[in-house]
């Protein structure tokens, strides 16, 4: 098989179990995603979009299409777990692979802990007698059980998630649709794609920057690449088409849920963390309010972190496994085939920020804005990379895929993040720092980032670029 040579070509041997096909891969994506992502942060969206949330979820989807374009063209490279650290490490050089590694950890670490918070608040909103950190614990636990047991596992349980979630979303619209048609809300407007009176691309990046936090997941699949029944061809597809069904989503629901807003004037002014849910009142009365709050938390607590999990322990292990984080991560359970430490590691992280953050009345925010900075600029390296491997390394002639797409998709993410929260900004300043002092330790030590099977030479453009 072609993808197992790949793998051994750079030094090591199959160990995770193939057993992943196209469509398990993109329900994980879209479990990753969640199809009704944008229930929770629906009222931040609309008001720093000026109520265009659906222009917002439409230039975030095009943008990261060019990134995932990118992640296709390195994974295709680069068939290996680890993502934009292998993509960087071995397209650029091993130290901006570790900094970049270090980036979207950044992202994969925090991201669990954000999802797991979201579900217990929104659980205990539900139950007041059970502490969130209670209903917290709770949902690591679960996750970490089920991930232990094996990739096919998680991957069953996602498509059962997913289409939980979808039934939800059709109950939502179509409630909604009629609601419109019987004259509730604003009615029928292009008002949440574009409003001349709030339209101006510094609003709507900013809105982007928050509205990418639904996106964030599709990167994952590449995660599963050594999983993958067709190697990277596959995955690169099905992050592709992930990314589209879930932008198709979020559009369609933020559309209507902004037709729906009873207040648009009060929203603007003050974002509100149950919009999405008010909308579905106005629609639908109490009922839907509860159905689309209780779908949330248990789509955040379950299928997003239960994915979620996975993608973070993949990263830990391929960072360790090239003895740049400590090398139990590496361990791979011989019975399940799964990253066992690195998933108990993250069950225990998860429980700790998550518990901490629940004790902090601006928690879920302060974890997105790290969350979503620590992305970006990740992104913005892949896109780098593809340069760097394909055009002024091996002098690639395809223009378009290998020197074009990248500096376009870089150019949209350097004005996300120009755009974004000042404080994201300062913190992904302080993380980056962190990820410096680091490197430089390593290189104290000894232990300079250096990865694997790196061919050398005519060979490395024979057997490292694709045809």
């Amino acid at each position: 098989m072609r993808t197992q040579q790949n793998i051994e070509q750079f030094g090591y041997r199959q160990e995770l179990r193939r057993g992943v096909g196209l469509t398990d891969l993109v329900f994980y994506g879209l479990a990753f995603m969640v199809p009704i992502a944008p229930f929770a942060i629906f009222g931040t969206v609309y008001a720093q979009s000026g109520g265009m949330p659906a222009l917002a979820y439409l230039v975030g989807m095009v943008a990261l299409l060019f990134t995932a374009a990118s992640y296709a063209q390195m994974v295709k490279a680069f068939p290996l777990s680890g993502s934009v650290y292998n993509y960087a490490g071995r397209g650029i050089a091993p130290p901006v692979g570790f900094m970049t590694g270090w980036m979207i950890l950044l992202d994969y670490i925090l991201v669990p802990c954000l999802l797991y918070l979201v579900a217990a608040v929104a659980m205990n909103a539900s139950v007041p007698d059970v502490p969130v950190w209670a209903w917290l614990v709770v949902f690591v636990a679960v996750n970490t059980v089920i991930n232990l047991r094996g990739i096919k596992m998680t991957v069953k349980l996602t498509r059962i998630m997913i289409v939980f979630e979808l039934v939800v979303l059709a109950l939502f619209l179509l409630v909604g649709l009629w609601a419109l048609l019987q004259g509730k809300g604003s009615g029928f407007s292009l008002s949440p794609l574009f409003d001349a009176d709030h339209f101006s691309w510094p609003v709507v990046f900013a809105a982007v920057s928050v509205a990418v936090l639904s996106f964030l997941g599709f990167d994952g699949i590449s995660m599963l690449v050594e999983e993958s029944t067709g190697g990277s061809e596959q995955v690169g597809r099905a992050m592709r088409l992930a990314l589209v069904l879930a932008g198709v989503l979020f559009i369609v629901q933020v559309w209507v849920a902004a037709l729906l807003v009873p207040d648009p004037g009060g929203l603007l002014a003050h974002p509100s963390d149950t919009a999405f849910y008010d909308a579905a009142a106005v629609a639908g009365g109490e009922w839907l309010r509860h159905v689309t709050s209780l779908a949330t938390a248990l789509s955040w607590g379950l299928a997003n972190t239960m994915v979620a999990q996975v993608a973070v322990s993949r990263l830990l292990y391929a960072m360790a496994r090239d003895r740049q984080l400590p090398s139990f991560l590496a361990k791979v359970s011989v019975r399940h085939s799964v990253p066992a430490n690195a998933i108990l590691l993250v069950c225990l992280l998860s429980v700790g920020v998550g518990v901490w953050m629940s004790t902090r009345s601006d928690g879920v925010a302060l974890l997105s804005s790290l969350i979503n900075i620590g992305a970006m600029v990740a992104f913005i390296v892949l896109h780098v990379s593809v340069i760097v491997h394909y055009s002024l390394r091996h002098g690639s002639g395809r223009w378009w895929p290998h020197l074009l797409a990248p500096l376009i998709g870089a150019g949209i993410l350097v004005f996300v993040v120009i755009n974004a929260n000042v404080l994201a900004q300062v913190l992904g300043l302080v993380w980056l720092v962190l990820g410096l002092l680091v490197l430089a330790t390593l290189y104290v030590l000894g232990r300079p980032p250096a990865l694997q099977g790196m061919p050398a030479g005519p060979d490395r453009l024979k057997r490292s670029v694709p045809d």
